[in-house]
């Protein structure tokens, strides 16, 4: 599986390294919106904007690589250093009290540092890890990753349930998660893009102009991000705000919005990592996007706590094959140089949209009610998954044409 020594050594350190990676994730998916609801009291805009930060630093993860291209420094060398943000970040919001300025600035740090690194991530695997498993070896890390994801939830809901005066312990933690990942990342054997002192700042959306498919899949994928994004920026704020009619413990929102749709995960994204490495990446997209839409509809539509459960559940299924398809599409369009660009594109766009999500969502659930947001939700879901139709015809001609 894995025949080259520093592949092999990528995979063991980046499966350690998914355990900090694992507790981090608990903080988007969950903790930043509970804490600024229950400790600080937070109104629909400051946690919108919470909701947002972690988009942003996708937004900017375009700007990482042409840093790194025209600096010349590696791949490894700049993900300590986002990483490193992130754990100052944390530790500063850590220190927040009763202040919540410094909690979001804090988390604003914290939550950038460590979404700024994806396509560069993207490039390690593309460089360590072999096509024709690829998908397997990624969706084995983020097993072990969902593991602590669901311990970390567990254990953080229920400490918070015992006393919110604790939260600056969970937040601790994450900033010693950070600095762990950076030591992981920088044992890695070292990645290095191609140097060029003649980088633009949106260079790399020349690829767009350049490859039709990549361009007509990035605009599905927005249509569809964007749709997913305004459900999930209110999983959190739908059953928290008693003014939607739940009346939920700190560990029963924390169970409802980690614990099942990460045990979901868990259990099904090895599954989705073999799927990546032999189904038509099109045919995967639109299995992954149907289950996404059906979850989020059973969420917002459905009535009382067992809606609430099976919607959460489909999108963790969901979540766990697009984690997959949205971490490593890129490797299967772009040439073995380009793998950062192609994703830092992706991950751009990624960030426009969850800035702007969130605020639409919240201003929707407040005035016209949450129901109307999945409904839309879904709808583009549904619509980003039709616009996919022509390149599956083509698949299926291709197919038959060569047998």
């Amino acid at each position: 599986m894995l025949k080259g020594g520093f592949r092999r050594r990528t995979f063991v350190i980046d499966n350690f390294r998914a355990v900090p990676a694992g507790t981090i994730e608990t903080v988007s998916t969950t903790f930043s919106i509970l804490l600024a609801d229950r400790v600080f009291g937070a109104g629909i805009w400051s946690k919108a904007a919470l909701v947002a930060i972690p988009s942003m630093g996708l937004l900017l993860s375009l700007f990482v690589v042409q840093a790194v291209r025209r600096s010349g420094v590696s791949v490894n060398s700049a993900l300590v250093a986002t990483f490193a943000l992130g754990a100052t970040g944390f530790a500063l919001a850590s220190f927040a009290g009763d202040r919540f300025e410094v909690y979001l600035a804090g988390m604003s740090m914290g939550m950038i540092g460590v979404t700024l690194n994806i396509p560069l991530f993207s490039q390690i695997y593309r460089r360590h890890y072999p096509d024709e498993s690829r998908g397997k070896l990624f969706a084995i890390t983020a097993f072990v990753r969902k593991v602590f994801a669901i311990v970390a939830a567990f254990l953080f809901g229920m400490v918070l349930t015992i006393s919110l005066d604790y939260y600056p312990v969970l937040l601790r933690f994450y900033s010693g998660a950070c600095l762990i990942m950076a030591g992981c990342v920088f044992a890695m054997e070292r990645v290095t893009l191609r140097q060029s002192n003649a980088v633009k700042l949106f260079d790399a959306f020349r690829h767009a102009g350049e490859d039709d498919a990549f361009r007509k899949l990035l605009i599905s994928w927005m249509i569809l991000g964007f749709g997913n994004l305004l459900c999930f920026s209110l999983f959190v704020e739908y059953i928290t705000n008693e003014q939607y009619g739940f009346d939920l413990s700190e560990s029963h929102v924390s169970v409802i919005t980690t614990v099942i749709p990460e045990s979901l995960f868990l259990l099904s994204i090895l599954f989705w990592g073999r799927l990546f490495d032999r189904m038509n990446f099109y045919v995967l997209r639109c299995l992954i996007n149907v289950i996404f839409a059906v979850g989020v509809l059973f969420y917002f539509l459905g009535d009382g706590l067992w809606p609430l459960y099976i919607g959460i559940g489909l999108h963790g299924l969901a979540r766990a094959g697009g984690n997959v398809a949205w971490s490593l599409w890129v490797t299967k369009f772009a040439s073995a140089e380009n793998v950062a660009e192609y994703m830092s594109v992706h991950t751009f766009l990624t960030g426009c949209r969850g800035v702007i999500a969130p605020f639409i969502a919240f201003r929707m659930a407040s005035t016209v009610g949450p129901m109307w947001v999945g409904l839309l939700g879904g709808s583009l879901i549904f619509i980003a998954t039709a616009m996919l139709t022509p390149a599956l015809m083509s698949h299926r001609r291709d197919v038959k044409n060569s047998q």
